[in-house]
């Protein structure tokens, strides 16, 4: 379980918002029923979507069979956006929400989104819609351009499962096959796609009733002694052990699983910011800060380890050649299932690493195996003091950095408990430490611009009725094209923060621009044509008041940054949707800066 009560809000007062007339009948009588009957057998409590005519059955399905509860619809202005809060759901929860999207066309809008989830391995079930596969039934022209022969290649790649069922069994099969497969590590996204006649078809009988929870078993992952044994006699017998923290879940006791494995060793950690906080990141075991990319304590660290514990970690192959030069002389252990979801389409998967104990299963269920074989007790974790290395670097006297922005923003957050749902590239890790599984939950996954919004407010959504603030951190890119995620945020009353580092440019290909020209003996100071979002600047302010936030800025003063951050920090404890727009100069970290610099081609 992560540390906060996820969305605590009663279903009775979820359907206030948006509460059907009506009683709901007793039975199902269409396709459609079972489909949203066998939705709330399996406990989903929101199916977020943009309306859309192919799966109008369902639409009827669930507010007036269902009553509008359990699951509730979110209405959301994009479909990017309603796949995007089912990711930042399960960013918390591990657990996924229900999407519905329009035909294939609301599939187009979401592949980005859908490709964020796969590339995060977090889990999202997602139905979508097709006009009647019985062209005797489609209506002229509308639901020929909604209707595709095989729906499910256009996400084929990059979800775990799909399918296409015939009939209203068939459909009931169908989810309860995807919900074992969303759930199962390594997670990830599957879609499920409705025939359009199927759905409004009436049910030719009664299907018969089923225990849903033998049709979702646990998977065990629990890792093989024998390789367990070798892992450990390794790591004990290293002078100079290092641990690389990657995915793992929000669970307490598995963080503190991880600070006893840590601490027990004697081991360096490493973490970065592409992945959920998996360590405190203010230990005296961890190296440097975390990064996007390998910083250079970081790698000196891993090139001087004799043994390299990778807890399914990012690009582990990337990592042990940037660090190494080369092949590791380390002996390294790999504990991952993610070779699971490899395919030929997507490169998401990285290089092929040098390893020398393979174990399969999940960090969760080896760190405390590793620690039984170690003998030391899972639960001793969590008690070492804290170092004071974190400091962050003020701009020029009157400009604002994103360092400053982290400064002034954690002075008003207080002692408040936070998470930051999303944070862009400029980031510092060492500005923020990282002291519990909630405190930060990771990039975007698949690096899609504008997945930062829908994101927040869907990890808002699970951490709704907690003692947890949700506090995103957005590039102004990232907040101008997914800024409508926020409507459904206003709209459900779901608590939020939005903080925009507003530079006014697409940065990140300024730096490669940059590079370009220099490579070339071309003019640096072209770098930032067609790059610039200025003239006219837009108000970023004015676009999240109208979708019903509360907004301030643009802040160009950073005398008036502390005070405008508390104010919107009180707006959002308080239970509304609060943006402000912050002008940053253009940077990043020198760490980062000449990461982005040597990862360019020469």
């Amino acid at each position: 379980m992560a540390d906060a009560r996820a969305d605590p809000v009663s279903a009775d007062d979820r359907a206030g918002i948006e509460r059907p007339l009506g009683t709901p009948p007793h039975a199902p009588r269409f396709g459609s029923d079972i489909v949203a009957e066998t939705l709330r057998a399996l406990g989903l409590p929101y199916i977020a979507l943009t309306p859309g005519a192919s799966f109008r059955g369902l639409h009827d399905s669930l507010v007036n069979y269902l009553g509008n509860h359990d699951p509730q619809l979110l209405l959301c202005l994009h479909e990017e956006h309603a796949v995007a809060i089912a990711h930042g759901y399960a960013k918390v929860t591990g657990r996924p929400l229900a999407v519905a999207l329009h035909a294939n066309v609301g599939l187009f809008h979401a592949t980005m989104a859908i490709f964020n989830a796969w590339c995060d391995r977090m889990p999202v079930v997602i139905l979508g819609a097709t006009g009647p596969v019985d062209a005797e039934k489609r209506r002229p022209w509308i639901d020929w351009i909604h209707t595709a022969r095989d729906q499910g290649a256009l996400v084929r790649p990059y979800v775990k499962w799909d399918d296409q069922p015939a009939s209203p069994a068939a459909a009931r099969e169908a989810l309860l096959r995807a919900m074992w497969h969303a759930q199962s590590p390594p997670q990830g996204p599957v879609y499920v796609n409705l025939d359009a006649g199927m759905q409004e078809a009436l049910l030719a009988q009664p299907l018969p009733p089923i225990h849903t929870a033998r049709y979702i078993p646990a998977v065990a992952v629990a890792p093989a002694a024998e390789r367990v044994r070798e892992a450990a006699s390794i790591l004990q017998s290293a002078a100079h052990p290092i641990l690389l923290m990657g995915r793992v879940s929000r669970d307490v006791a598995a963080w503190d699983a991880r600070v006893a494995l840590a601490e027990t060793l004697g081991a360096r950690v490493v973490t970065d910011l592409k992945v959920g906080a998996a360590f405190p990141t203010d230990h005296p075991l961890h190296v440097d800060a975390p990064g996007v990319l390998l910083r250079a304590e970081a790698a000196k660290a891993i090139a001087a380890a004799d043994a390299i514990l990778s807890l399914d970690w990012v690009d582990l192959a990337g990592t042990l050649a940037t660090a190494c030069g080369g092949e590791s002389r380390a002996k390294v252990i790999q504990v991952s299932l993610d070779h699971a979801v490899h395919n030929g389409w997507s490169m998401d998967h990285q290089g092929h690493p040098p390893v020398d104990v393979f174990i399969a299963a999940t960090p969760d269920a080896t760190v405390p195996a590793l620690l039984d074989a170690l003998g030391r007790d899972a639960r001793d974790g969590g008690s070492s003091p804290r170092k004071n290395g974190f400091a962050a670097a003020r701009s020029p006297e009157g400009a604002i950095g994103v360092d400053d922005l982290a400064i002034a923003l954690r002075a008003a957050v207080g002692t408040r408990r936070v998470s930051l749902t999303h944070l862009p590239l400029s980031w510092n890790g060492a500005s923020w430490p990282f002291r519990r599984p909630l405190d930060f939950l990771g990039s975007d996954g698949g690096g899609g611009i504008g997945a930062g919004p829908g994101i927040a407010v869907g990890a808002a959504l699970a951490l709704r009725g907690s003692d947890v603030l949700p506090v995103a951190v957005c590039g102004d890119g990232d907040f101008l094209m997914g800024a409508t995620a926020l409507w459904t945020a206003a709209h459900y009353r779901i608590p939020l923060l939005i903080v925009v580092a507003n530079n006014r440019s697409f940065y990140n290909d300024e730096v490669h621009q940059e590079r370009v020209a220099r490579m070339r003996e071309r003019p640096v100071e072209n770098k930032w044509i067609g790059q610039r979002i200025a003239d006219p600047d837009i108000d970023l302010a004015a676009i999240g008041r109208a979708q019903g936030a509360i907004a301030w800025g643009p802040v160009e003063k950073i005398d008036d940054l502390a005070p405008i951050l508390k104010d919107a920090v009180e707006a959002a404890s308080a239970g509304g949707v609060a943006v402000v727009d912050v002008r940053v100069q253009p940077g990043y970290t020198p760490a980062l800066s000449a990461a982005l610099t040597q990862s360019a081609p020469d």
